[in-house]
């Protein structure tokens, strides 16, 4: 499960959400909701309870789960909504029994497809039921398993589509005798009122991102924590962040019309991307910095092949692009090798349809980055 914090309310500023299929997924998300608000509060507590323990073993991927329907449910809202009763027979249900274990369907799947069969029972009241158990859990994933954020707002690189650079503020632009390292008290945003003095121990560069606590680079590439698996530490994190919000989607497609679901995703997802790609860049120059070590040393002789990390902003992870500067054998190291090799790969990676247009961009800095590291007049 991903790190705990106390959930707070923020306004983020995210994509307009317009057109016809996401009115639909609107409605069927409103429709839902008020649904289990009109259930009798015992009812409503109890399939909340429900799905907070589901939740929980399908995001650590449990090899089963046990849950139990209501023994009776509101079938629709209203002044005259009915209520039916759930037979015995039917409340008790597992997921992810040994037959699944052996087709190697994980818990997600399995209970996806089970809730979908109870939805499709004769028996009305277990429809519904399933229906309200399913929205419950996708519910729960967003707005109470993962924290919420700063108020952010992020803008995107040339010919980008994924905002990531973080648009900063005139509030916090810095004071002439705070230092960068400083820890400050924050103002209270406007959309934020009511929640006391926020107290925000972040240098400024990662207070401009939706989740602080994970930044681990400013915008120069400077490494703000301690150590590079630190930082792959809060990549893995942010990960696990999106990881749940794809969960809920999968679960309940028209979860992506939940607020709450759009200000997350549109938080941590320019936050990840960024970070992962100054972190890959930072790593970049490292492997720099070890060529030119070693080859002082007379100890790259025999050799040398790269692997060049990178961030792909379609799989979202670190990624590697290996090549060959020197092939094996005795050959002495000459920097223009790395030059040569360099641009030789930027040729190819120019024309790779595989990767998205920004991650080849990303790549193609990464590899101009090493070409003038060893370029010499």
């Amino acid at each position: 499960m991903v790190d705990q914090l106390k959930p707070k309310k923020a306004a983020t500023k995210i994509p307009d959400l317009a057109g016809g299929a996401v009115s639909q997924l609107r409605q069927e998300f409103t429709d839902n909701q008020e649904l289990l608000q009109a259930q009798p509060p015992l009812v409503q507590r109890f399939i909340e309870t429900q799905a907070s323990s589901v939740a929980e073993a399908v995001i650590q991927d449990l090899p089963q789960v046990r849950f139990t329907l209501p023994d009776r449910v509101v079938l629709h809202k209203g002044a005259e909504a009915k209520t039916a009763t759930i037979p015995g027979e039917a409340r008790e249900q597992i997921t992810g029994r040994l037959m699944d274990r052996l087709m190697r369907t994980d818990l997600r799947t399995s209970l996806r497809l089970r809730l979908g069969e109870l939805e499709q029972s004769s028996n009305r009241g277990v429809a519904v039921s399933a229906g309200l158990l399913r929205h419950a859990i996708a519910r729960h994933m967003v707005h109470n398993m993962l924290p919420s954020g700063r108020t952010v707002q992020y803008t995107a690189a040339a010919d980008e589509e994924i905002p990531t650079i973080p648009v900063q503020r005139k509030r916090e632009q810095e004071s002439a005798i705070m230092a960068s390292t400083d820890a400050i008290t924050a103002e209270e945003e406007p959309a934020e009122k009511g929640r006391g003095e926020l107290l925000v121990p972040y240098v400024e560069a990662a207070r401009r991102f939706y989740l602080p606590q994970w930044v681990a680079f400013d915008d120069q590439g400077k490494l703000l924590v301690g150590s590079v698996s630190e930082a792959e530490a809060n990549v893995a994190s942010m990960q696990r962040y999106l990881s749940v919000l794809h969960t809920a989607v999968g679960l309940a497609p028209y979860m992506v019309a939940d607020e709450e679901y759009q200000q997350k995703r549109y938080g941590i997802l320019g936050q990840l991307v960024n970070q992962g790609r100054a972190l890959a860049r930072y790593e970049v120059t490292e492997i720099i910095a070890t060529i030119k070590r070693r080859a002082a040393s007379n100890d790259l002789n025999r050799g040398l092949s790269l692997s060049l990390p990178y961030f792909n902003d379609q799989s979202l992870s670190m990624e590697a692009y290996n090549f060959e500067v020197i092939p094996a054998g005795r050959i002495m190291f000459v920097p223009a090798f790395v030059v040569r090799a360099a641009r030789a790969q930027e040729a190819k990676v120019a024309q790779d349809t595989r990767l998205s247009h920004s991650t080849r961009r990303h790549l193609l800095e990464e590899l101009n980055l090493l070409e003038k590291a060893f370029y010499k007049e």
